[in-house]
Order: C-alpha cells, then sequence, then structure tokens
C-alpha cells in the first residue's frame, strides 16, 4: 500500500441494502469494486438491488445511461471471499450482529495483507472491539455510511485507540476521493450521528406507545415546526426497526442511559414482523 496515494481498488463484504449503495457509490466514482456475499441467493438480490439503484438515478437524472452501465461494469458480484484479496480497502457490510462482524473481520484478516485498510460500516458497534481479531489493527477504523448511500454525502470516519494517522488519513481522503463528506469522531458507540438521533427517535416512539399522539401528527410536527425532510417514526421505517433496535440496544449496553433503550413497543413490532420499509409493516403500512 503506497502511503497517500489514491485507494483504486474497493472490497465490500456484504450484499444488503447498505453494502450495495456503498458499492454503486464507489463504482460511480470510477473505482472498480467488488462485493462478497454468502451465497447465490444473497448475489442475485444484491444484483437486483444495484439494478433497481441505477434505473432510479437514470430516472431521476443523476446519472444517464451510459454512465449507469459503466457503474454497472465497475461492480463485481461473487461468493468467493478469496477475491477481495487485491482490494487495498475492505468494507465489512453485514447486518448489525455483534457475532457475525467478528466473524466477517477475522474471515477478511484471513485474506488480505496486513497492510490493507479493513473499514466496518457498523452503526454502534465500538470499532476497538472489532480490531482485536484483525492483524495490526492499526489499519482498522470504521466507515460509517448514511442511507440510501449512494445519495446521502456523509460519512463517519470512526478513530479507535489503535487506528493509525495513515488509516485515517488514507480513508478521509477517499471518502473526498468518491464525492463524500467526511467527519472524524472517537469510537464510541453512536458515533456522532447517533448519539443524536436515538434519543429523539425512541421519544417519538414512546410519544406513539403512550398514545399522546397518533404517528402522522408526531412526524408533521417535526417536519413543519423543525424543517425535517421526514418525521421520526417514518425515519424508523426507513432505517430499518431491527437495525435501529440493534443499534439502541448496543449503546444502552454501553452508556446505561434510558434514552438510548428501545421501548418495548418495538420489540413486540419485530416479533410480528414488523421491520419497517424491508417488510411492508412498521409504524406505516407499504405497498
Amino acid at each position: 500500500m503506497a502511503t497517500g496515494s489514491a485507494i483504486e481498488h474497493v472490497a465490500i463484504v456484504g450484499g444488503g441494502f447498505m453494502g450495495t449503495g456503498i458499492a454503486e457509490s464507489v463504482a460511480v466514482a470510477g473505482v472498480p469494486v467488488v462485493v462478497c456475499d454468502v451465497d447465490q441467493s444473497s448475489i442475485e438480490r444484491a444484483r437486483s438491488r444495484i439494478e433497481s439503484s441505477l434505473q432510479h438515478a437514470v430516472s431521476g437524472g443523476r446519472l444517464d445511461r451510459a454512465h449507469a452501465d459503466a457503474v454497472r461494469d465497475r461492480i463485481d458480484l461473487t461468493t468467493d471471499l478469496a477475491a477481495i484479496v487485491a482490494a487495498e480497502l475492505v468494507v465489512e457490510a453485514v447486518p448489525e450482529d455483534r457475532g457475525l462482524k467478528l466473524e466477517v473481520m477475522r474471515a477478511i484478516d484471513g485474506v488480505v495483507a496486513t497492510d490493507v485498510i479493513v473499514a466496518s460500516n457498523t452503526s454502534s458497534i465500538p470499532i476497538g472491539e472489532l480490531a482485536q481479531v484483525v492483524r495490526a489493527p492499526g489499519r482498522v477504523l470504521g466507515m460509517h455510511f448514511f442511507p440510501p448511500a449512494p445519495v446521502v454525502t456523509l460519512v463517519e470516519i470512526v478513530v479507535a485507540l489503535d487506528t493509525n494517522t495513515e488509516t485515517v488519513d488514507r480513508a478521509k481522503a477517499f471518502v473526498e476521493q468518491i464525492g463524500k463528506r467526511p467527519i472524524e469522531t472517537k469510537d464510541r458507540s453512536g458515533f456522532i450521528v447517533n448519539m443524536l438521533l436515538v434519543p429523539y427517535l425512541m421519544a417519538a416512539v414512546r410519544m406513539f406507545e403512550d398514545d399522546f399522539a397518533s404517528r402522522e401528527d408526531i412526524d408533521m410536527g417535526m417536519m413543519l415546526g423543525c424543517g425535517h425532510t421526514m418525521g421520526p417514526l417514518a425515519l424508523c421505517d426507513f432505517l430499518g426497526l431491527d437495525v435501529l433496535y440493534a443499534v439502541c440496544d448496543s449503546m444502552y449496553k454501553e452508556f446505561k442511559r434510558d434514552e438510548y433503550a428501545p421501548p418495548p413497543l418495538m420489540k413486540r413490532m419485530l416479533a410480528s414482523g414488523r421491520l419497517g420499509r424491508k417488510s411492508g409493516r412498521g409504524f406505516y403500512e407499504y405497498e
């Protein structure tokens, strides 16, 4: 890895909503990217997700057809983890499960060289914990993208105790290279955005749970009263209640503060399969 040089090859491990969104962002910037997932059905879902996103970008005027075709050609989808060996940056983007992320980080470490930057897209799990299963933990950091990744320009760069300066500098340069804006945060559960966002979202859920106001009025109050583009309950549905619950749980375990605890209603909704937009039902219903 050449110090200070532009990153020319990226790998994403995890082809879900965030993984494919990150891959698209990288490919739009002209950088080849490998997306690795566990089986062929996961790969086909990832392929369909990328195709749908690119079509949306073309219809919305963000990309022309030729550019979209070039982006598609830069993304290699595979079930073979060995395909990530040539990457200069590997981003772990599997679901927000501590055990799974540790397993994936170990697997990545078993394939790539010790000078390759290994980043996690975790929303809340401490990077220092994930780094301890990787050789040379100085090259590990958080690179937290926000949904939808092809559109949202913010990326949190999460610096663990062992993360070295070169890794941070190259990660920030890469984020700028793909047209996004990095902000730097210390390594604690929730980082910057979720430390501020989660208490707000959970307050809205508790308000709805207590029948204090309707879901529509809660959301409309924040949209018209505070200029938010999306109300808190609609945002919960968009983020995914399963993802949000995992973030809340991680933050509550670290800080033991009530404002981070997921309300009982969320647990009941998960048990009923109400995950938000992804399942067609959450606080609202979706086609």
